[in-house]
């Protein structure tokens, strides 16, 4: 796993992609944007369902060039004989397998973690799971949006006096596939202690639970359940979306005290800032319809323009609300590259998401979008030593 100067810190390791939509191949795209080689396995008749999920052009998901990038893709109908034999013949090269197939699925097929660590000691499994291995709902049907309902992020999320609201992505799942990356690497870290392997029980329900901060300690030590605040915090004010002259919005935050004072004095209302109550968080939370009245009613005379140039002259925190559109175009973003430009041989030049961040001496990159189901099995069945006879074979069986 060591790099040389330059090249991707995670060179030389292989990873198995067994997974469908988004968590599980997520933390793949993860570790492939670092430079693991990562084989993406797709049965045969039905592909990674992200292939056609959300908009497609000229017939091509644009979703799964997202997901499926700087993987190479093959077919393996691992219920058929033929399949099961060239998984376990893969998983004999590899250091990863991620799989999220409901628990005893691997095992109806004689894959479970005995057969797989039998052919390669050394090999990390991930299992992602909607509510994990074991328990009362493990073997229920498990979708990021029923852990953003269970965790109790839908609950605080909305106006308070509106419906719990759910998020209109997959927040739940990318929270779950970034701490499988990690969950993987602190494995894989283990083993260059111990020499072996082990089982990830990753269920989707709880990462998205550490996200959502002290809940339960809140709860178990004061019994104090948080309430749905809209736009607001209960921590500190003023801190909410406002509109402007020319019928944009922009958001304000006010974590710091020091953020506070300035903005105060930067609406024309010194004077707040002597109030006892201005002096924490807590307490200007509990006056935020002053403070919202004060901000807002400032705001709405100027333009979006003229907001930003004041607030960033006053050192006072604040961000446009940006639409996609305007994404695109942001000179912040613009200068990281964030938004970066890939060549893809079906659609031509695609922008997208660069990798997740920058490392000085050993940076991850993308080399190509997601390729066609399929694409590269015969490939990498050969490197794997079998013969075009034995190929044929897995292809007359229905395995490929």
């Amino acid at each position: 796993m060591s790099a040389h100067p330059g090249q991707a810190p995670l060179t030389g390791l292989r990873v198995l992609d067994l997974a469908t939509l988004f968590a599980g191949p997520l933390a793949a795209t993860m570790l492939g944007d670092f430079g693991a080689e990562v084989i993406k396995i797709e049965h045969p008749a039905k592909p990674d369902p992200s292939r056609g999920h959300g908009p497609s052009k000229d017939g091509v998901g644009l979703w799964w060039k997202l997901l499926g990038r700087n993987k190479r893709t093959i077919t393996l109908d691992l219920s058929k004989p033929g399949g099961r034999a060239t998984l376990l013949r893969l998983a004999a090269t590899a250091d990863v397998v991620i799989e999220n197939f409901r628990p005893g699925t691997l095992e109806k097929w004689d894959l479970g973690w005995a057969e797989l660590s039998a052919a390669n000691p050394r090999l990390v499994l991930a299992r992602v799971t909607g509510f994990g291995q074991f328990g009362p709902y493990a073997h229920r049907p498990g979708f990021g949006t029923l852990a953003e309902a269970m965790s109790g992020f839908a609950a605080i999320t909305g106006e308070p006096d509106a419906p719990p609201t759910l998020p209109p992505f997959g927040l739940a799942d990318s929270i779950a596939g970034l701490a499988t990356a990690y969950a993987v690497m602190t494995a894989l870290t283990a083993r260059e202690r111990t020499g072996e392997g082990q089982v990830i029980d990753m269920a989707i329900i709880e990462p998205i639970l550490t996200v959502l901060g002290p809940q339960p300690l809140w709860y178990d030590q004061l019994g104090h359940v948080q309430p749905r605040t809209g736009n607001r915090s209960a921590n500190n004010a003023p801190r909410n979306t406002y509109r402007t002259a020319d019928g944009s919005w922009v958001a304000v935050s006010t974590s710091a005290q020091s953020i506070a004072e300035r903005l105060m004095r930067l609406v024309g209302r010194p004077e707040l800032v002597d109030e006892p109550w201005f002096a924490t968080g807590a307490d200007r939370a509990r006056h935020a319809d002053v403070l919202d009245e004060a901000v807002g009613s400032w705001i709405a005379g100027r333009t979006r323009a003229e907001v930003l140039e004041a607030f960033e002259k006053a050192e006072a925190a604040v961000a446009p609300i940006q639409d996609v559109r305007d994404v695109m175009t942001d000179p912040q973003y613009q200068a990281l590259d964030t938004i970066t430009t890939v060549d893809d041989p079906e659609l031509g030049p695609l922008r997208m998401q660069n990798v997740l961040f920058r490392l000085s001496a050993t940076p991850g990159a993308i080399h190509w979008a997601g390729r066609p189901h399929g694409a590269d099995t015969d490939t990498v069945l050969t490197e794997l030593g079998l013969t075009d006879g034995e190929i044929d074979a897995l292809r007359s069986e229905g395995a490929l």
